[in-house]
């Protein structure tokens, strides 16, 4: 791997280090340098807050003897005058210079993506009152000069881009948190098919379809598809639940992951980047390469700044030294003068620094902003959309009920069996993802119930799935796909949610589960409607289900019913009543109504 430095990219070697030719600044990988170099970039890496500081104190330091030796400390001061003072004062104000160049690095940059703004205005400012100074020192005739200003400019500067490199490094600690979720080494077994033994390797060796052993307490490397073992894994760094997840042969293994039990084989499919971790640290970086309007408000002002500061500086050494007719050096002074005072540096820096702890703290709280913009979108939010399942409930269902149908069918001289409904159900729903026929499994294994083997599997999104067991054709569902189906149903609404169990012929049975509402829920819903927010819910539940879950939260509008790919209508309907919407969900079918609205936030224990 060849490394570089970000602001030397001529300096190139094959080892981590520090910049030769900058001293101090840490080298990275050639293929992250390899990207635009703005101020902000530049100033997002973690050596940056400590070179400014050191810049800051040093700088501090060379003041005490450049302002003794100053018109202002013998004037005001009382300091000594004595003879050689004024190369003095240039000795110190080059030191201080030197340690000012920085800006000048900054400005380049500018000037090479032509987009001009503070940094060219600070470099042209200090730049043209140091040579004017050092001019004035060696010839006296002058009489002029900026050591001072120009040092104290610097000086101010250093600290506050030490300010904001600090909260800049703040944002680069959240990325160094989220890459201490994976190992730094893996245990190599081989690749694809092949296998060589056990040899332990950097994670960034790894590539798709290598095959890794994941021991117990170990944290899983990339993601990939567990090709042996069944272990239970804490996957809580993603979906923020800390019960252990159970995970068999075929099931998927997130980067990250802890092995709670046991031992398994991990095939890759997703490595670095690509991974569940590497696609979090990429929300992160993005994150903080997008800019809030106010900020590009204020990088536009700057760069208006720049150029107006330059007119009107230029303008004053025309007006005085051609129309008023003063000496070019008197003239002169005015112009650097100008350049000087416009310098825009809190305008620079306010509106980054804020944007870069906005983003600290959403991070350490679990919140990855994928777009800063967003931040001034929400703040006018006017309805919050919820997903039911997963977001305002734990998506924690538990079974609470089996009951054989009036109208199932006999098999011998009696009805069928509730462990037999349980058993069909189960079986079915093995084979989705679905947090309601997760339940229904774990519920059956609780139960000693085996699974039968499915054939023809089919998942119905928003409503059920349905496969053939021993050559009979069995559906599990919600209301609406019996009737979708033409099965008359006996069912008395009790407020839970109800699975309807069923052959190519009738029903045999219902399943109810009942899904707690998580305690944070309420006093978040109050927490909106205190801002005058107002908030909707939206399930695939029906009516008397949805509408006894919103009449708990207070919630003022309540969608039943409603299919997954649906959702987003009822974004739209909202914003087309002049309402600005905040789409919260926890799924990928939850995917158009995160789109569609003016803020969409993923929560909840999905990868997607």
């Amino acid at each position: 791997m060849i490394y570089t430095c970000p602001m030397h990219p001529e300096i190139k070697q094959d080892h981590p280090g520090k910049c030769p030719k900058c001293g101090g600044m840490d080298l990275v990988p050639l293929h992250e340098a390899q990207v635009p170099h703005d101020h902000a970039s530049m100033m997002a890496g973690p050596q940056a807050a400590g070179d400014f500081l050191r810049r800051f104190f040093i700088v501090t330091f060379l003041l005490v003897p450049l302002i003794a030796a100053s018109e202002l400390g013998i004037k005001f001061l009382r300091m000594p005058d004595f003879a050689g003072r004024n190369y003095v004062e240039l000795t110190v104000a080059t030191a201080i210079f030197y340690f000012g160049l920085v800006f000048f690095q900054h400005a380049r940059h500018e000037w090479m993506a032509k987009k001009y703004g503070m940094m060219t205005l600070v470099s042209l400012a200090v730049g043209s009152g140091y040579l004017f100074s050092a001019a004035s020192t060696f010839i006296p005739a002058i009489g002029t000069e900026f050591y001072l200003e120009i040092s104290t400019l610097i000086w101010v500067l250093l600290f506050g881009h030490f300010l904001e490199a600090k909260s800049s490094t703040a944002a680069g600690d959240a990325l160094k948190e989220v890459a201490k979720l994976l190992p730094k080494q893996a245990h190599l077994i081989g690749v694809g098919s092949k296998k060589y033994g056990v040899r332990d390797v950097d994670i960034e060796e790894l590539k798709e379809g290598d095959v890794v052993l994941v021991k117990p307490g170990e944290k899983v490397p990339a993601d990939g598809i567990i090709i042996k073992g069944a272990v239970s894994f804490n996957e809580s760094h993603i979906s923020g639940e800390s019960r252990p997840v159970s995970k068999k042969s075929g099931d998927r293994a997130i980067a990250g992951a802890i092995c709670l039990d046991g031992s398994v084989e991990v095939k890759l499919d997703k490595v670095g980047e690509n991974s569940t971790i590497g696609q979090i640290k990429n929300l992160i970086a993005q994150a903080q390469k997008t800019k809030p309007t106010a900020q590009k408000i204020a990088d536009k002002a700057a760069g208006v700044l720049t150029f107006t500061a330059l007119t009107v500086g230029l303008f004053t050494l025309l007006f005085w030294s051609v129309v008023a007719g003063q000496s070019f050096v008197f003239a002169m002074t005015l112009a650097i003068t100008v350049l000087v005072i416009a310098c825009p540096h809190a305008l620079g820096l306010a509106i980054p620094t804020v944007s870069t702890i906005a983003t600290t703290l959403a991070v350490k709280n679990g919140v990855f902003l994928k777009d800063l913009g967003k931040l001034e979108v929400i703040k006018k939010a006017t309805y919050v959309i919820f997903d039911k399942t997963g977001t305002l409930t734990k998506g924690d269902f538990g079974v609470t009920d089996i009951k054989r149908s009036d109208l199932s069918v006999r098999q011998g001289q009696t009805l069928i069996d509730v462990n037999k409904i349980l058993q069909i159900a189960a079986s079915l729903e093995f084979h989705s993802s679905h947090v309601i026929g997760l339940s229904i499994v774990k519920y059956a294994k609780q139960k000693g119930v085996s699974l039968q083997p499915v054939a023809n599997f089919k998942n119905l999104a928003g409503k059920g799935v349905e496969g053939t067991i021993f050559k009979i054709r069995y559906t599990v569902g919600n209301l609406r796909l019996m009737k979708e189906k033409g099965l008359p149903v006996n069912w008395a609404d009790d407020g839970n949610t109800t699975v309807f169990v069923a052959d190519g012929k009738q029903v045999l049975g219902t399943i109810s589960l009942s899904d707690q509402i998580k305690p944070e829920s309420k006093p978040a819903i109050g927490s909106l409607h205190r801002l005058g927010v107002k908030a909707a819910m939206v399930t695939g539940d029906n009516r008397q289900v949805a509408d006894g879950v919103g009449k708990q939260l207070g919630m003022d509008t309540v969608f039943a019913e409603v299919l997954p790919a649906d959702k987003y209508k009822y974004v739209r309907e909202l914003q087309n009543k002049g309402e600005v919407v905040v789409m919260v969900g926890d799924g990928v079918n939850d995917a158009p109504a995160l789109k569609q609205a003016n803020v969409g936030v993923a929560i909840g224990a999905g990868t997607d």
